[in-house]
């Protein structure tokens, strides 16, 4: 039953009686058109905005007093323990400026000669997680921020965060991409534990799912294809392309018979990645029948003094071709045959051109005259053929010697694809090449290379992009063209490199036609370099747990040298 008040008193002047409902009614349509009663009894003319809105508060007054307390809400489940030792104090310290400093507004102008903090939070976390600590409950929600904000920091945050940091992002929106972004934020059941795996493969969420696929196929990767195999044909066309790319971790000669049925999937994307699969497998019948067609089109040509390399490009793309994944229509501006023949190319066993030019090496052969203009297409499905099947004998001689310009090179003068074949080398090996190229060319060319070598850059890489960073400053370049570089170097070189380059942080003379400021621009660049190198080495050195006699605990400082200073953990 409504309630209704009463109100009485000189603000007003005339004694209402109204219910709740009745004041919203009279408030919406004004109180001329529906005007409050007087209490009965009373006298006086129709109340007037003044006793609606006293009405009001008096009944508000009255709900609020006459409510109940509310339930309390459940307490979250304890989050789980973290078996990994704290931080040591100073890196704990070192970790809050480093997030402090991502959320301040940017300054703007000038860099100046102050490290930037922020591209050192990367680098901070994978050094912490390479020494095994857990991270600070109290720094838990900027971490969570960081990596909200920034994908590349996720992984690294989410191994550090551990699983108090899952815990968290279950409790807030805001955070829920941990729980999407890995196989860690993925429940997954003890892998070992079939009827938990079987459960969960068929009730479990897409991430779920694919975290589930991975793990089994570390453990087991039979037991991954048949789990796989269960459900294939119900599966959503997008869901199988990403089942299909778990197959790459352990991938072996078992998985054919899966991958040929997955030839005629009805999707070609599917269809694509299940042809390169079985094309990485040298000895599966479709790399079989991909080197018979690759091998008809190219062959010795002894007509003329000197053995050389006869190409005739496929005529058509038939059905069967179709069917091994080539693809029948080439993007725009490439020729049919060419892209057919490339395809072809791309996808043959490396070792049958070894056969069919009589056991010939990838160096010779790479270096033989191609007929008709073919050797950019035939070089250029080599290196990816290389590079799928990451066969370092064959990236050596599609790169050449590193101070060959990459225009006459044997391979192809494409940097992209010279950094994929790069990356199929050991990396001391990578890193000799790169610095021999920089050396010969200088770093205008050198920027996309530099990114596949391994980090901390080994002593002959940093010295060459020192040297010649120092050699474009002497001559007076343009000091803003070389600041990829200069902030790759600020991230990549050896900390124990900057006692070396201090020399460097001083103005130097300006030569004539140099760029109006440049010296002091280098200066500047050359001073930050230092002092980030100085700053990663104190980090490095601030990760190593000391106990109170300065004995050194586990971890190590990867490289950087320690006698910058090491606070002690509190």
């Amino acid at each position: 039953m409504p309630t209704t008040v009463t109100l009485t008193g000189s603000t007003t002047g005339t004694p209402v009686s109204a219910s709740w409902e009745e004041l919203v009614t009279s408030a919406l349509l004004g109180t001329d058109r529906r005007p409050l009663r007087p209490e009965v009894g009373a006298s006086g003319a129709a109340a007037g905005p003044a006793a609606l809105l006293g009405t009001a508060a008096v009944h508000t007054v009255r709900r609020r007093a006459a409510l109940r307390p509310a339930t309390g809400a459940g307490l979250p489940v304890p989050a789980p323990a973290d078996p990994r030792p704290p931080l040591p104090a100073a890196a704990r310290r070192r970790l809050a400026q480093l997030l402090a400093d991502r959320s301040a507004p940017p300054s703007g102008g000038r860099r100046g000669t102050a490290p930037d903090l922020t591209e050192l939070i990367p680098q901070w976390l994978a050094s912490a997680g390479a020494h095994g600590y857990r991270a600070p409950s109290e720094l838990l929600p900027a971490l969570l921020d960081a990596a909200r904000a920034r994908t590349d920091l996720r992984p690294h945050v989410l191994t550090f965060a551990g699983p108090r940091g899952l815990w968290l992002a279950a409790l807030n929106p805001e955070w829920r991409f941990a729980l999407r972004a890995s196989s860690r934020g993925a429940q997954q059941p003890q892998t070992a534990d079939p009827e938990a795996v079987r459960r969960l493969w068929a009730e479990g969420l897409f991430a779920e799912r694919v975290a589930l696929l991975g793990a089994v196929r570390g453990r087991d990767p039979d037991a991954a294809r048949s789990l796989l195999a269960t459900t294939w044909s119900t599966e959503r066309a997008e869901d199988r392309l990403m089942f299909l790319d778990s197959l790459r971790s352990g991938l072996c000669g078992a998985d054919e018979a899966f991958l040929e049925e997955a030839l005629a999937d009805r999707s070609r994307n599917v269809r694509s990645t299940a042809a390169e699969l079985l094309s990485a497998l040298p000895g599966s019948a479709l790399a079989r029948r991909m080197a018979d067609r690759a091998t008809s089109c190219v062959n010795p040509d002894r007509t003329g003094g000197a053995e050389s390399i006869a190409v005739e490009a496929p005529h058509e793309c038939d059905a069967a071709m179709q069917r091994d994944g080539v693809v029948p229509v080439p993007p725009s501006g490439r020729g049919e045959r060419s892209w057919w023949l490339g395809q072809l190319v791309e996808a043959t066993p490396l070792g049958a051109w070894h056969e069919r030019f009589g056991g010939r090496t990838a160096q010779e052969l790479v270096t033989l005259p191609v007929a008709d203009g073919w050797a950019g297409e035939l070089h250029a499905a080599w290196c990816r053929a290389a590079v799928r099947q990451r066969n370092p004998d064959w990236a050596r001689a599609l790169l050449g010697a590193p101070s060959t310009p990459p225009a006459n090179g044997p391979g192809t003068a494409s940097l992209a694809e010279r950094s994929q074949l790069l990356a199929t080398l050991p990396p001391p090996e990578r890193a000799l090449w790169v610095a021999g190229f920089i050396a010969a060319h200088g770093l205008s060319e050198a920027f996309q290379l530099l990114g596949v070598c391994s980090v901390p850059w080994d002593g002959p890489l940093g010295r060459s992009v020192v040297d010649a960073l120092d050699i474009a400053r002497d001559a007076g370049s343009y000091p803003w063209s070389f600041s990829g570089v200069m902030g790759l170097a600020e991230r990549c070189l050896n900390p124990a490199e900057a006692d070396r380059l201090a020399v460097l942080t001083t103005t130097p003379d300006e030569p004539e036609g140099a760029s109006p400021g440049a010296g002091g621009y280098w200066s500047e660049a050359f001073q930050r370099l230092v002092s980030t190198l100085r700053l990663r080495a104190a980090m490095d050195a601030e990760l190593v747990r000391t106990d109170t006699d300065g004995a050194r605990g586990t971890g190590g400082t990867h490289g950087t040298d320690p006698a910058h200073g090491t606070d002690r953990p509190d």
